[in-house]
């Protein structure tokens, strides 16, 4: 299989989403007539380039018939792990059959369900032009205060450098692979893949997100992304391109 301008996803969506603070975990919770996890599929499913989906789930949700009854086909659900990295290695090594050494993997998280088109076509653009890979993340923005042990503002940070990460990621196979066991080898535990790849003396593309790709945390943010999500229906086309102003 190629690895030119194909790609292969690993979605981590096994999290029991405790900060969530309800019993449905955030991945599985009803977003404008669908799931956060479908939408956070939908994108990958019609794209003809995504060579297919390690979809990681907890024990209950591969146990709930319904749930995987409505999973597209290009998703294959795997048992996902207690921690995020243990369930993205749970998806690549489930494509480790069918996935080749330079194969590129985009990892993206399930609670990530407003994705642009256009921003992940910026991704993988500017990622199969580089030799690791890229990652998508924002600017910050707002003012940085470091607190002291009061919450006393000590400090305002320098914010000139500092992007807040956010997802999809993408790297070559074999070199995510590598970086995650040696991760585990030496008891470190990566918050994202970029970090894993930091450690190995990489330095990953940021490519700017410019559509909101908000991370449901908390039901308000629910309500967020359903504005997000009304709002690119309402956008009218350009009647040159067909493509959403």
């Amino acid at each position: 299989m190629s690895a030119g301008t194909n790609y292969w996803v690993v979605m981590a969506a096994a999290g029991a989403s405790r900060r969530f603070g309800e019993a449905t975990p955030k991945q599985h919770q009803a977003l404008a007539g669908s799931t956060v996890l479908e939408l956070a599929l939908r994108l990958f499913c019609v794209d003809k380039r995504c060579l297919g989906i390690a979809l990681a789930l907890s024990p209950a949700a591969l146990d709930n018939e319904l749930l995987c009854s409505r999973l597209p086909a290009k998703a294959t659900p795997i048992r996902g792990g207690a921690r995020r990295v243990d369930s993205v290695l749970a998806g690549l090594e489930s494509l480790s059959k069918r996935a080749q050494a330079q194969d590129w993997v985009l990892v993206h998280d399930a609670a990530r369900p407003c994705l642009s088109e256009a921003d992940l076509e910026r991704l993988l653009q500017a990622g199969f032009a580089h030799p690791l890979g890229a990652l998508l993340a924002a600017p910050v923005t707002d003012t940085l205060k470091r607190a002291d042990a009061t919450l006393g503002s000590e400090c305002t940070v320098d914010r000139t450098s500092l992007w807040r990460a956010q997802t999809p990621q993408m790297f070559r196979y074999a070199s995510l692979c590598a970086a995650l066991r040696e991760a585990g080898r030496a008891g470190r535990d990566p918050t994202d893949e970029a970090q894993a790849m930091e450690w190995q003396g990489g330095r990953p593309l940021l490519i700017a997100a410019q559509d909101s790709n908000i991370k449901i945390t908390n039901r308000q943010d629910l309500a967020v992304a359903v504005a997000i999500l009304a709002a690119r229906v309402a956008e009218p086309e350009d009647a040159a391109t067909g493509s959403r102003k």
